[in-house]
């Protein structure tokens, strides 16, 4: 079976941003997004393989036997978009995406240019849904640290 590539790394979050950021608004709106998703979730940014910064954890575990610890809520500054780790595929979650803004979606990650392409209020309700179901389905440190 195939190893997991994004698993915690304990690199330090800050040092990442600005030794990989080049783009100083990509730069700026990376430390927004830490502080949005650190109050959203309750959780420190913590760095995800080589590339990922996390927010909290949970343990899931799929029907073929595969297994793994992932970030609750996450990111990453990639050059030409943000991947956003933000999204459940609920009713709710699906409703949200016609008010984010502009975006593309992938199977599993929402992507953005820049931060000001979207609506923060929609991100932060797709964001504490995603806690929401998360928390629901998966063991996790997201239980009892949901914050508004």
């Amino acid at each position: 079976m195939a190893k997991t590539k994004t698993t915690y790394t304990g690199e330090n979050v800050i040092d990442f941003i600005n030794s990989y950021v080049e783009n100083e608004q990509k730069k700026a709106d990376s430390f927004q997004l830490i502080k949005l998703m650190q109050k959203w979730s309750g959780s420190e940014p913590k760095m995800w393989g080589p590339t990922i910064i996390g927010f909290g954890n949970y343990h899931y575990k799929y029907a073929s036997g595969h297994e793994g610890d992932a970030p609750i809520l996450g990111f990453s500054p990639r050059k030409p978009a943000f991947s956003l780790y933000v999204y459940s595929d609920t009713k709710r979650s699906k409703l949200l995406l016609a008010h984010l803004g502009k975006f593309k979606m992938g199977k599993a990650c929402i992507y953005v240019k820049k931060l000001s392409d979207i609506n923060n209020s929609t991100l932060q309700e797709l964001c504490l849904e995603s806690i929401k179901y998360i928390n629901e389905y998966h063991e996790c440190s997201c239980r009892m640290k949901q914050t508004d």
